[in-house]
């Protein structure tokens, strides 16, 4: 659909261009008969069994979130009632990063795979689909209490600071769940991801910030259960869009814990069946669990420990100081003295920012080639040089066009002229320039005068470190080009001759055409002896019109389908019951 889809929810509007590149159209017409088959099926299986074992929020988000049962949701029309709850969704193409995921949801905006399951996978599939994600995720956030802690999670959990290899398990994730749900793939190309998948899961090393975050997201968002370990609820998206799993995990099979800040440490395989899930007493205690979490994340811990997960994840972050100024940049080397960080230093572009705003005449224009700075208190002097005043910046000799050389706790000594500091607003200087400036180590030089303008980040401490930048328009971040492209299914003749065969029947349903239901049961055995879901959807109908001859033929072909397809046998006697039930 085009762009104009979205223009009925602000908070799309206000999703900043890095997000944005993420974004494609639905295009609604693409779904076929078949795939809005499917999408009825499960929500009309899922509303018959969910309204017994989900929580009470679903039903209700059902209606609140405009989900019908009948047709596969418009991201038009899910806006347009989304906005009176105050969230969005956007289309996208399957997985997407993981830090990317959690920032939506700190806008507000649900992200929904478009594309639909195939009829092969209708009860499972390790790809995100529209299913899993309109049906699932969507109605859940009609409750208040579970919407502020999906949009908490997103804002704690996108800062999170990732490993180098959590992008490489996000890229074979990514692309086993594509080959998986897609149809005709060579079952050696299936093999060689799984064993990628397997290799990476088994050699992460120490589990990163982002990998405990998404382990956190698992089983709760995804795969929670709330109540009592004895009598729990569904929850998570992943088990209310699974017709297999939602039965599965309310089985002795499924091993119930509850829920703890323990779960972080429990790791997942999405290609699954889940061995045990974890309840939470009510959505309140989720808000609980992820601020104990989150007070042990570098965002709120800092320190020496913060800037080495920052140097371990090769990847864009930010430190800041306790001065207010923050340093965005890839950090490569701390020197460190009695366990605390007395010197850091970024390679490559370096912006400079305070309250998360790019500090005027420091962005990576400036700071092309990295950054570095002195941390802590000047050797031998109690008072920081934050917190000096002029007079006492005078007495040190810290003033315009003064010679000055000043040694930091940890031998760090930087020699130069003085030329201007920037205070923060409670008048605390955050900055320092120099010229004809010499900065040292011991015997290493840090910084030497022909570098140009050494600008000291002032602060005694490192308060906070966390994934990506200060002010994101500091840096280019429109680059994301995924690995891997969703496999769109093959149509020939012989299935499009299918697909209208389910569109007949779908008119008939819908607008009371006169069809022969006869013939298009003929056809299906003849052409499509396989094929079981439009055989239940022609029961359904000779049932409304109480054609007992055509009730016949069809239960008795629908009962040679379960012979010779024993594995769907169970999910035709599931469309079976539904129709028996409501007759």
């Amino acid at each position: 659909m085009a762009s104009m889809e979205y223009q009925s929810n602000e908070l799309i509007e206000r999703l900043p261009k890095h997000l944005k590149q993420f974004i494609k159209s639905q295009d609604y017409d693409h779904y076929t008969p078949i795939n809005q088959a499917v999408w009825r099926y499960v929500m009309r299986k899922n509303v018959d069994y969910l309204s017994k074992v989900a929580h009470e929020s679903y039903m209700d988000g059902l209606q609140k979130t405009g989900i019908a049962i009948e047709n596969i949701p418009s991201m038009y029309g899910m806006n347009r009632i989304l906005k009176e709850i105050g969230w969005a969704a956007v289309a996208v193409d399957g997985f997407i990063p993981p830090n990317a995921f959690m920032e939506f949801q700190a806008y507000k905006v649900l992200v929904i795979a478009s594309d639909i399951r195939q009829l092969e996978n209708i009860e499972y599939t390790p790809a995100p689909d529209i299913i899993h994600e309109g049906a699932g995720h969507a109605p859940i956030i009609a409750n208040p209490e579970y919407a502020e802690y999906l949009r908490r999670f997103g804002e704690i959990g996108c800062k999170a600071i990732s490993s180098s290899r959590d992008y490489e398990i996000y890229e074979a994730i990514r692309l086993l769940s594509i080959l998986k749900e897609a149809e005709g793939v060579d079952p050696k190309e299936v093999e060689k991801a799984q064993q990628q998948v397997d290799y990476l899961q088994d050699n992460m090393g120490e589990a990163s910030e982002m990998a405990l975050v998404r382990n956190l997201h698992w089983w709760t968002v995804e795969y929670g259960l709330i109540g009592t370990v004895d009598n729990p609820k569904i929850y998570g998206a992943g088990l209310l869009s699974s017709i297999g799993e939602s039965a599965w995990c309310m089985t002795n099979n499924v091993k119930k814990i509850p829920y703890s800040i323990a779960a972080a440490e429990q790791g997942f395989d999405i290609t699954k069946l889940q061995p045990q899930l974890y309840v939470t007493p009510d959505f309140a205690y989720l808000s609980q669990v992820l601020e104990e979490f989150a007070n042990k994340m570098a965002i709120r811990q800092g320190g020496l420990q913060g800037v080495k997960k920052l140097i371990q994840s090769k990847a864009l972050g930010t430190i800041e100081l306790n001065t207010g100024i923050q340093i965005s940049g890839v950090f490569t080397n701390v020197i460190e003295n009695e366990g605390k960080p007395v010197y850091i230093q970024t390679t490559g572009p370096t912006a400079l920012a305070y309250r998360e705003k790019e500090l005027v005449g420091h962005g990576i224009h400036t700071h092309a080639h990295g950054f570095g700075t002195a941390l802590g208190r000047l050797k031998g002097i109690n008072l920081a040089i934050e917190d000096m005043s002029p007079r006492d910046l005078k007495a040190y000799n810290l003033y315009e066009n003064k010679h000055v050389s000043l040694e930091f706790e940890g031998d760090i000594i930087v020699s130069g002229t003085n030329i201007t500091g920037i205070r923060n607003i409670q008048g605390k200087i955050i900055l320092i320039s120099f010229k004809d400036c010499t900065v040292t180590h011991k015997d290493q030089v840090l910084f030497q005068p022909q570098w140009g303008t050494y600008d000291m980040a002032v602060g005694a401490e490192i308060i906070s470190a966390f994934s990506g930048p200060a002010d994101y328009n500091s840096f280019d971040l429109i680059t994301h080009v995924p690995s891997s492209k969703t496999i769109k299914p093959k149509r020939d003749e012989y299935k499009i001759k299918l697909e209208n065969l389910y569109l007949e029947v779908r008119n008939f349903r819908n607008q009371d055409k006169t069809i022969d239901l006869d013939k298009i049961l003929d056809i299906l055995i003849k052409e499509y002896p396989s094929d079981w879901l439009l055989s239940v959807e022609i029961l359904e109908m000779a049932t409304k019109t109480k054609n007992l001859n055509l009730i016949a033929k069809t239960t008795d072909h629908l009962e040679q389908v379960k012979i010779k397809r024993p594995k769907i046998a169970h999910l035709i006697q599931d469309g079976v019951n539904i129709i028996t039930q409501r007759s």
